[in-house]
C-alpha cells in the first residue's frame, strides 16, 4: 500500500476515530498495568511481603480478571450482534474501567486487597470492551485494508500510551516541579490522568464510527443470543481454519500477555531499580510506534501469516536472553526487542482473524477471539508465579512462557488463511 492509500485511510472519519480508542485505552495498558501498578503494588500496597508472594497475588489478579471475561466474551458478542449495540457495550465496559481506574487513587498504604479489586474490575472493563472494539474493525474500512487499519491502531496506541505514561514518568521522578509531595502522590495521580485521557480520545469513536446495518432482533435478544452461539460452536466445525487460527492465537498471545503485564515484577525481583524500568517501558513504546507499521508492510508483502511467525521467533530469543540477563542496559536492550514486534503480532493477529470469520457476527467471533486470548491469560501470569514459588527463581519462570510460543507457532504454520477466507465467505 503506497504512502497516498495510508493518509486517505486516516483522512476518513470513522477510521481515525476507531484508531483514536487505541490511543485512549493503551494508557491503561501502560501506565497501569505495565508500568506503575506492578511497581506501586509490590512497594506501597504490599510492602514488607516477599517479592514471591507479591508476584503470586499480582498474577492471580491477571487471572481472575481473564477468567471472567472468558465467561462472559462469547455471549456478550452474540448479544452484540443481536441487539445491534456494539457501541453500547463498549461504552458501558469502558465505562467501567475508566471509573475503578481513577479509583486507585483513594487506595490507602497497605491495603493491597482492595487494590487488586479495582485493577481486576478495571481490566475487565479493559478486556471486555476490545472485545467490541476490535469487532468494529470490519465495519471502518474494506477487508483489503484491515492489516494497515489494525496497525495503525496499535500504532496510535503505542504511541499515545507513551505520550502520557512519559508525563506521568516525569511527574513520579521530579513530584516538585509539578507541585507534588512526592512519588507516591505523583503515582497516585497518574491513575487520574489515565481515566481522563481513556474517556477523552474514547468520544470520537462513539460520535463518528457507525453500527453495522443488517436485521437485529427487536426483542427476545437473551434467548435469541444464546441460539446464536449454539450455532456458532457448531459452525466452528465448519471453519477449520479459523478454528486451527484461534488455538494457535490461544497459545502465542498468552506469551505476549504474560511479559506485557509481568515484565516490571520480573525486573524488580531480580533486582533492577523501578526508575530503570519505568524507561525501558518507555522505549518499548516508542519503538512499537513505528514497529507496527513495518509489521504492516510486511504483511502487504509476505501476508500476515508469515509477519506473526517472524514476530514468534523473536520471541523465544527475547525469553533466552531475558533468563541470562544481567545488567540494566541488556533489559533496556530486551525493551527495544519487545518493542519491534509486540505491536506487530498484536495487530497483525487481530487482522487475519477479522478475514477468517463472517463479517455479518463479528461481534460474536471476536468474543471468542479475546475469550481464547484471555483464557490464554490465565495460564500465562499463574504459571510463572507458580514456577517462581515453587523454584524460589524468576528466572527459571520466565523460561516457561517459551512453550507457549513454540505451541503456537507450530498450530499456525498448519493454518491455510486462503482456505479460511473461502469458508469464511460462504457463511455470510
Amino acid at each position: 500500500m503506497n504512502q497516498q492509500t495510508s493518509k486517505a485511510l486516516l483522512k476518513h472519519p470513522p477510521t481515525f476515530a476507531w484508531t483514536l480508542y487505541d490511543w485512549a485505552n493503551s494508557a491503561f495498558a501502560t501506565t497501569v498495568m505495565a508500568g506503575f501498578f506492578p511497581v506501586f503494588f509490590k512497594q506501597y500496597w504490599s510492602a514488607g511481603v516477599e517479592v514471591t508472594e507479591s508476584t503470586f497475588r499480582l498474577g492471580m489478579a491477571n487471572s481472575l480478571a481473564s477468567i471472567l471475561v472468558v465467561c462472559m466474551a462469547p455471549f456478550l458478542g452474540a448479544l452484540a450482534d443481536q441487539a445491534g449495540a456494539k457501541k453500547k457495550f463498549l461504552l458501558f465496559f469502558a465505562a467501567m474501567g475508566i471509573v475503578m481506574t481513577g479509583s486507585l487513587y483513594l487506595v490507602s498504604m497497605g491495603n493491597w486487597v482492595m487494590a487488586l479489586v479495582l485493577y481486576c474490575l478495571g481490566m475487565l472493563g479493559f478486556m471486555g470492551g476490545n472485545i467490541f472494539y476490535d469487532s468494529l474493525l470490519v465495519s471502518v474500512t474494506q477487508k483489503q485494508h484491515y492489516d494497515r487499519v489494525s496497525a495503525y491502531g496499535y500504532a496510535f496506541g503505542y504511541l499515545g500510551g507513551g505520550l502520557l505514561f512519559t508525563f506521568n514518568v516525569l511527574m513520579t521522578l521530579y513530584p516538585g516541579a509539578f507541585g507534588l509531595a512526592d512519588a507516591a502522590q505523583a503515582v497516585r495521580l497518574s491513575f487520574i490522568s489515565v481515566a481522563v485521557w481513556w474517556g477523552l480520545f474514547s468520544l470520537p469513536l462513539f460520535l463518528l464510527v457507525e453500527e453495522p446495518t443488517g436485521p437485529k432482533q427487536q426483542k427476545g435478544w437473551f434467548s435469541a443470543s444464546l441460539r446464536q452461539l449454539l450455532e456458532t460452536f457448531a459452525s466452528l466445525r465448519s471453519l477449520r481454519m479459523t478454528f486451527l487460527f484461534l488455538l494457535a492465537y490461544w497459545c502465542y498471545i498468552d506469551g505476549v500477555d504474560t511479559i506485557v503485564r509481568m515484565a516490571v515484577d520480573f525486573g524488580l525481583s531480580i533486582g533492577f531499580d523501578a526508575n530503570n524500568l519505568m524507561v525501558a517501558l518507555l522505549i518499548t513504546q516508542f519503538v512499537g510506534f513505528p514497529a507496527a507499521l513495518v509489521f504492516a508492510s510486511i504483511a502487504a508483502r509476505r501476508g500476515a501469516k508469515q509477519g506473526i511467525m517472524i514476530a514468534i521467533f523473536i520471541y523465544l530469543l527475547i525469553l533466552l536472553w531475558a533468563y541470562h540477563m544481567e545488567s540494566v542496559w541488556e533489559f533496556y536492550t530486551l525493551a527495544i526487542a519487545i518493542g519491534l514486534v509486540q505491536g506487530g503480532i498484536q495487530a497483525l493477529s487481530r487482522s487475519l482473524y477479522a478475514r477468517l470469520i463472517p463479517h455479518n457476527q463479528a461481534a460474536e467471533f471476536f468474543g471468542f477471539y479475546n475469550m481464547l486470548g484471555k483464557f490464554a491469560a490465565v495460564l500465562g501470569p499463574f504459571i510463572m508465579g507458580w514456577v517462581g514459588v515453587l523454584t524460589g527463581s524468576t528466572r527459571i519462570s520466565i523460561l516457561s512462557v517459551g512453550i507457549l510460543f513454540i505451541l503456537g507457532g507450530v498450530l499456525l504454520s498448519m493454518v491455510d488463511v486462503k482456505a479460511g477466507e473461502k469458508a469464511a465467505q460462504e457463511m455470510d
